[in-house]
């Protein structure tokens, strides 16, 4: 099906907005609430706001790199867009759904691309008991926080708290401890991509955890439920020799 008509949005930052004013002079848009593709100028911050921008479009998102590491971007080129985007192949995405309840027995619902996060707020470790599909398979970890990652942000956040990098259509997600002191050998789990993870925070008065669904934080919750909504379907496009598949397996091989 071809891509015809497309719009750009660009991070606030100098290099991007001075990408879309050359870019707007040298290809006809339309408005972002009207186009076929949604070109996104920035870095990988920048996309994931964007998608959820977009996310009750359903549309597909291009982005070009103007940011810093851009692995959720193509590279930056003027040149032959339209082809560029008729040639771009398609990945599939599904977010994490977020719902976190409080102290105050607030409830609070909000969708994750890359992950969803749970952090001490004090100087003090959490204290967090782990179910995975209403089974307790950790009575209590003490550590600064944890996390599920789905497949495209396990090269985030997840990585950098040392959990694994998951292929993108693997049908799993990363649990990961985040500076983990009891059990000090315990390094997360890998879980099939429809289980559901209930996060208890104990001590919470005394202990007090923050919850964060990519920028959505939610401070001082005592319960949060984790689970993969495949009722939203979120679409990346990539060049075909830059695709996201490639770039996942070829980081698992670096220094």
């Amino acid at each position: 099906m071809p891509r015809q008509s497309f719009a750009f949005v660009a991070a606030d930052t100098d290099e991007a907005r001075a990408a879309s004013d050359r870019l707007r002079q040298r290809y006809q848009t339309v408005p972002p609430e009207e186009a076929d593709v949604i070109v996104a100028l920035g870095g990988d911050g920048f996309m994931l706001e964007t998608l959820h921008r977009f996310l009750n479009r359903g549309v597909p998102i291009y982005g070009m790199n103007c940011g810093t590491v851009g692995f959720l971007m193509n590279g930056y080129d003027e040149e032959g867009l339209p082809e560029r985007l008729r040639k771009a192949a398609e990945v599939t995405l599904f977010p994490l759904a977020m719902v976190a309840r409080t102290v105050e027995d607030k409830l609070h619902e909000a969708l994750a691309i890359n992950e969803v996060s749970l952090l001490r707020e004090t100087r003090q470790a959490a204290k967090i008991r782990i179910l995975v599909d209403s089974v307790a398979r950790l009575p209590e970890l003490i550590c600064d926080g944890v996390l599920v990652a789905t497949p495209a942000g396990s090269t985030a956040y997840n990585l950098s708290a040392h959990g694994p990098i998951l292929p993108l259509g693997s049908g799993v997600l990363a649990l990961t401890p985040i500076s983990a002191f009891r059990p000090r050998r315990w390094r997360g789990a890998i879980l099939p991509h429809d289980a559901e993870v209930v996060f208890e925070v104990l001590d919470y008065l005394k202990r007090p955890v923050s919850a964060v669904a990519d920028s959505t934080e939610v401070r001082d919750v005592v319960e949060v439920r984790v689970r993969e909504d495949r009722s939203v379907k979120l679409k990346l496009l990539f060049d075909p020799e830059h695709n996201l598949e490639e770039r996942i397996l070829k980081e698992q091989f670096l220094p």
